[in-house]
């Protein structure tokens, strides 16, 4: 992981090997960083993702090993119980342009990524909300 900080925004590039979500941990440990916008673009090599079902509480995941580009990495950066909490939804494309997606598990960089964490002023925490099973924020 590489990155440098520009007033409020850090230009982050992954490498190959590298995990998108523990990065962004990392990261957010690193710069004490307590509420953030998420983008960026890149192509992995191993990625999961997920639809939540609200009437079973589950996710539903979605696995591939193979090298797809990342054609939308959305989201945000905040905390729960004091801990960093990294809430991602990603769009990936194959070799033959079909587009899968969703809430972003697991993304194993497989050429490099380029994202942009957005930091912004205050902190947002988490709380799980019963209703729906996820955890929202606390405002």
């Amino acid at each position: 992981m590489k990155y440098v900080k520009i007033g409020n925004t850090i230009a982050l590039r992954l490498s190959v090997g590298e995990e998108i979500i523990a990065s962004l941990r990392e990261l957010c440990e690193k710069e004490n960083i307590k509420f953030a916008q998420v983008n960026g673009i890149g192509a992995t090599k191993k990625v999961t993702v997920g639809t939540f079902n609200v009437d079973t509480k589950q996710y539903h995941a979605n696995s591939f090993e193979k090298i797809m580009e990342i054609v939308s990495l959305l989201g945000n950066l905040s905390t729960k119980d004091g801990e960093p909490y990294i809430h991602l939804h990603a769009s990936l494309a194959d070799e033959n342009g079909n587009i899968f997606g969703g809430h972003l598990n697991e993304a194993i960089i497989g050429v490099t990524s380029e994202i942009f964490v957005n930091i912004i002023d205050g902190e947002m925490d988490r709380i799980y909300q019963e209703e729906t099973g996820i955890n929202i924020w606390k405002i």
